[in-house]
């Protein structure tokens, strides 16, 4: 049985990366400490753990609060995602470890039953899980913290990629998934340039995805799509 800490821990990624905590959404430390049963200080220790992986944003004397999804975060994320997880893809092939590989396996089985029952909530925590394996093996100290950073935006800007609301987005599941298996035999053959290709295929899917959620085919706007695609390619 988890305790209250780390319940709250990983109720806290859980509901940061599916967006039932909004983009700066303020934490209530004397509402959380009640509800998990804990006194404020095992919350300020949850908090400043998940302050340094990259999920919550802690201010002076102003409390805690989910880290923020805006403009700034967005031309960022599209400037930089690309590289990082290239050169996380190049170092999991030269570093990775047997146990890791297992892991990898275990997570993508997971996610593949997710995905088969469209089970929201399991995909985005899996998928999430299979690429934190992949910095893991990275063995990198300097990488690994831009990964993880990078990997709750990931989740948030493209969480409804996995609510598949039609044949479209079910085929580009099925891809993501493939992609996925694609990379475990990769690894397994140390094939360096295989990763790297499958990473950026993997990322183009993605970044559809995210024009997708943006800009939602079905969704009937006062300006072209082509603009609000536009938008998210150069992060403006």
């Amino acid at each position: 049985m988890k305790s209250g800490k780390s319940s709250l821990y990983d109720d806290l990624k859980r509901q940061i990366l599916t967006m039932e905590l909004d983009p700066d959404e303020d934490l209530d430390e004397v509402t959380i400490s009640e509800k998990y049963g804990l006194s404020r200080t095992p919350v300020r220790d949850i908090f400043r753990r998940l302050a340094g992986e990259g999920y919550i944003d802690i201010r002076e004397n102003r409390g805690a609060r989910v880290i923020p999804l805006n403009h700034a975060t967005l031309r960022n994320f599209f400037l930089v995602a690309p590289m990082i997880y290239a050169a996380i893809g190049r170092l999991a092939v030269q570093n990775f470890k047997p146990k890791q590989l297992a892991d990898l396996v275990e997570t993508q089985e997971r996610f593949r039953r997710a995905s088969a029952h469209f089970e929201t909530l399991a995909m985005v925590l899996e998928n999430n899980r299979f690429h934190e394996i992949m910095g893991e093996m990275s063995a990198n100290v300097y990488l690994q913290p831009s990964l993880r950073r990078l990997l709750v935006d990931h989740a948030r800007i493209g969480h409804t990629f996995f609510h598949p609301r039609n044949d479209d987005m079910r085929q580009r599941l099925k891809i993501a998934v493939d992609h996925h298996d694609a990379f475990i035999e990769a690894l397994k053959a140390h094939d360096e340039a295989g990763v790297v290709d499958l990473v950026f295929r993997h990322w183009e899917l993605s970044r559809e995805n995210m024009e997708l959620y943006v800009a939602p085919g079905d969704m009937k706007a006062d300006f072209p799509l082509e603009l609000a695609s536009s938008v998210v390619r150069s992060g403006r």
